[in-house]
C-alpha cells in the first residue's frame, strides 16, 4: 500500500508541474503585473526597477522556475489587490470553505446512499419513481435560483410576516454571534441555507449513480446465490451488495469534494462567504496573478488527495482489490 501511494504522489508531481506552468504562462500574457505603477507621474523611473524585482526581464521558464521554488517553501507571493500573503489568505479562505464542504460532504453522501440503495431495492416503485423526478428537478435547479429563493422564503418573508426580531436563518457569512462553543444554534443557522444550497445538486447527482450501481450489483451472480442460500435480505443488500455498489460512487464523491473546495463561487458569493470560491472570483475580477497561481496550485493538490483517498478506500470497500 505505502509503495503504491508513493508511486502515485511521484506520477502526481508532472501534473501538477505542467498545471502550474501553463497557468504561470497564461497568467503572463493575460495580466500585468505592473498595472499599479503605470499610472504614477514617475512611471518611466519606477517600471524598469519594478520589472527587475519582479524578474520580469527574465525568461518565462526562469521565472516560474523561482516561483516554483518560493511555492515549494511555502511562499507563495504578494497578492496585488490586498498587498497580503497569498499563501496565509488561501489557508484562512480553505478554512472558511471547509465548513460548507465538510458538512455538505457528509449529508449528501449519506442521504444521497440511502436514497440510492432505497429505489434500487425498490425499483419501479412509487418511491422510487418520486425520488427519480426529485433528483432531475434537483440536478437541473441553478444553485443561484435555489439560493435565491431559499433567501426569500426561509429569511426575508418569515421576517417580514411572522414579524421576527431575528431571522430564522441567516443569509450573510458564516461568522456567529454565539461564543459558547464551535457547534451551537447560531453557527447551524448561519450554516443551514448556503449547506442547503450546496447539497440540492450533489445528492440529486449522486443519488442517481449509486442507484445505477446498486442495481448492477443486485443482480450479479454472487448476490443471487447469496439470496439461494437463504442469507437474509437485510444482510445481502448490506453486507454483499452496498459495499460493491459504492466503488464506482467513491470516485465520482471524492473529485466532486475536491473541486468544490475551489469551485463554490456561486453559493460563496450570494451568501457573502469569504471561502477559496470568493477569493478566486475576487482575484480573477482583479487580474491577481500571485493570487490565482496559489490558487491553480491549491485546487491541484486537492484533486490529486482526493484521488489518493478515492484509490485506497478501493482496497477497503473490496479486498479483492490489490493496490501494487
Amino acid at each position: 500500500m505505502l509503495t503504491y501511494l508513493v508511486r502515485r504522489i511521484l506520477y502526481s508531481v508532472p501534473v501538477l508541474l505542467a498545471v502550474s506552468f501553463v497557468t504561470f504562462w497564461g497568467l503572463r500574457i493575460t495580466t500585468d503585473p505592473l498595472l499599479k505603477f503605470r499610472n504614477l507621474r514617475n512611471a518611466a523611473t519606477i517600471l524598469p526597477i519594478q520589472r527587475k524585482r519582479l524578474g520580469l526581464d527574465q525568461p518565462i521558464i526562469v521565472q516560474w522556475w523561482k516561483w516554483l521554488l518560493n511555492a515549494l517553501q511555502g511562499d507563495l507571493g504578494v497578492s496585488s489587490r490586498t498587498n497580503g500573503a497569498v499563501g496565509g489568505e488561501l489557508i484562512h479562505a480553505l478554512g472558511t470553505t471547509m465548513h460548507l464542504v465538510i458538512w455538505g460532504t457528509i449529508i449528501s453522501s449519506v442521504v444521497a446512499v440511502s436514497v440510492g440503495v432505497y429505489s434500487a431495492v425498490k425499483q419501479y416503485s412509487i418511491g422510487d419513481y418520486a425520488f427519480t423526478g426529485l433528483s432531475y428537478i434537483g440536478i437541473a435547479m441553478p444553485p443561484f435560483w435555489f439560493a435565491l429563493m431559499a433567501i426569500v422564503l426561509l429569511v426575508t418573508w418569515p421576517k417580514v410576516h411572522w414579524d421576527l426580531d431575528q431571522p430564522i436563518f441567516y443569509s450573510i457569512g458564516l461568522h456567529s454571534t454565539d461564543r459558547s462553543g464551535i457547534f451551537n444554534l447560531d453557527y447551524f443557522r448561519h450554516l443551514a441555507l448556503p449547506v442547503m444550497t450546496l447539497v440540492v445538486q450533489t445528492i440529486a447527482s449522486w443519488s442517481r449513480y449509486m442507484r445505477a450501481s446498486m442495481l448492477e450489483v443486485l443482480g450479479a451472480d454472487y448476490v443471487r446465490a447469496a439470496k439461494a442460500k437463504g442469507v437474509p435480505r437485510r444482510t445481502v443488500i448490506l453486507s454483499h451488495a452496498l459495499r460493491n455498489a459504492l466503488i464506482p460512487l467513491v470516485t465520482v464523491m471524492a473529485l466532486d469534494t475536491a473541486f468544490l473546495f475551489g469551485g463554490l463561487i456561486i453559493t460563496e458569493k450570494i451568501y457573502s462567504i469569504p471561502g477559496t470560491g470568493t477569493y478566486f472570483l475576487n482575484a480573477l475580477t482583479a487580474g491577481d496573478a500571485p493570487a490565482l497561481l496559489g490558487y491553480t496550485l491549491l485546487t491541484g493538490i486537492l484533486v490529486i488527495t482526493a484521488n489518493l483517498i478515492a484509490d485506497v478506500l478501493y482496497g477497503v470497500l473490496d479486498p479483492r482489490i490489490r493496490l501494487s
